[in-house]
């Protein structure tokens, strides 16, 4: 018997038992679907982790200021106001692997035409963007001049843009553009590229730079300012550079630097912000793989499902299949028949698994507000994983339908 004519004989029986054919694929279906969701949403919630390391900047370390005791309180982390540019400059000096920006952190009113906005506003050198990777847009970073002499400039992210002279407008366009800054007028030299939503969910784009010297002494008015203090010390190790040993280093240096005795506590904080999301990135990877695993069960007893209506079928058909045998049918004709049939279930249950499981992403993405992305190995994998449970569970009963003597099936009530 050929393949073509096992293979016609097989979808014919399918045919004719369309409700059991379709409730055996059920589980299938199911399986199918639940696996390619649930990867879909792993993969975005790792894709989301992925594009906040990407917006933070590869490698990076902040250093905060540490905290201080006050009638016997202690205070949290950056009560005390312990960091220096000094210590900035002496961290990207002393140690080769590193680049270090300080940063002076503080918010206020912004004033265009008859336009209006409240931002952070942070005091930066443009070591900071590139600590960040944070390319300009449009325009030029600050010039050694102008953070020397505490020049009237500023460097403008695109939210704040946007809200201060609408939608619009074109990046070239802000350039050049005046505007006020806690009533301090500024002229805008740069417009900053896109970074989006930090892992907090703050929009990192609502934001403007100005020279480190100009939010000191113009902008802020910090009584400290001939101490040069700064709120913060931005990081970048060198690609390859090993940064739990650089970490160790930058504390070193910085204790000797604040004269801190053996045995005392650091007046600063170093936060490892890359190991901090790498490892949400590890637990979302795993998270991910669990709920496959757990989705795979469907599978599993869609499988078990195949072979039960398979022996069943086998139980039905068995004077068919010993009148088959008469008229010579061979037992591998008979196995590869049923192998056949719970094959076609299995793929075309996995099709339509695959299309509601494509919908359900959709659906959670578009209405749940859930990160999703789609990995086309993970179609062609629950696809391949439902043929092979159909050759798994469909084998037993073929292998029972094929071994039936023609003279004894012939008999069966």
């Amino acid at each position: 018997m050929s393949w073509l004519s096992t293979l016609k004989v097989a979808l014919n029986a399918l045919r004719v038992n369309k409700l059991r054919s379709m409730l055996t694929m059920l589980g299938i279906i199911i399986g199918v679907a639940a696996v390619i969701t649930m990867i879909a949403v792993g993969g975005g919630a790792q894709a989301r982790v992925e594009e906040q390391i990407k917006s933070l900047g590869a490698n990076v370390m902040i250093v905060l200021p540490g905290s201080t005791t006050s009638s016997g309180i202690r205070l949290g982390a950056g009560a005390a106001q312990t960091l220096t540019e000094d210590d900035a400059r002496a961290i990207g000096t002393e140690l080769d692997e590193v680049i270090s920006a300080p940063l002076l952190r503080g918010s206020g009113q912004l004033v265009a035409g008859n336009m209006n906005w409240s931002t952070q506003i942070y005091g930066a050198t443009p070591e900071y963007f590139d600590v960040r990777e944070w390319k300009l847009l449009a325009g030029r970073n600050f010039e050694p001049n102008e953070l020397s002499g505490a020049a009237k400039v500023a460097i403008i992210g695109q939210t704040t843009a946007r809200q201060l002279f609408g939608e619009a407008i074109t990046p070239e366009e802000v350039l050049d553009q005046s505007i006020r800054v806690r009533r301090v007028p500024m002229r805008i030299i740069g417009v900053l590229d896109r970074k989006g939503q930090s892992s907090q969910g703050q929009d990192q784009d609502d934001v403007l730079f100005v020279p480190l010297a100009t939010a000191r002494n113009r902008l802020f008015g910090a009584p400290q300012g001939r101490l040069r203090r700064v709120s913060t010390i931005m990081i970048k190790v060198a690609d390859g550079a090993d940064m739990k040993q650089a970490e160790e280093r930058i504390r070193e240096l910085l204790r000797q630097r604040h004269r801190r005795q053996a045995g005392a506590d650091d007046d600063f904080t170093i936060r490892n912000l890359t190991e901090m999301l790498q490892a949400r990135e590890a637990s979302s990877r795993v998270l991910s793989m669990l709920l496959a695993a757990v989705a795979s069960v469907s599978l599993l007893v869609g499988g078990i499902g195949i072979m039960n209506i398979m022996l069943v079928s086998v139980t039905e058909r068995t004077r068919e299949i010993g009148l088959r045998m008469a008229v010579g049918a061979r037992g591998r004709d008979i196995l590869m028949q049923f192998l056949i049939e719970a094959v076609t279930l299995s793929l075309i249950g996995g099709l339509i698994g695959v299309a509601l499981g494509l919908l359900g992403s959709y659906a959670i993405g578009n209405f749940a507000g859930w990160p999703t992305e789609m990995q086309p190995a993970a179609i062609v994998l629950a696809v391949g994983f439902a043929a092979t449970v159909g050759v798994f569970f469909g084998f037993y009963p073929a292998r029972k339908a094929s071994r039936l003597l023609p003279i004894d099936a012939l008999r069966y009530e």
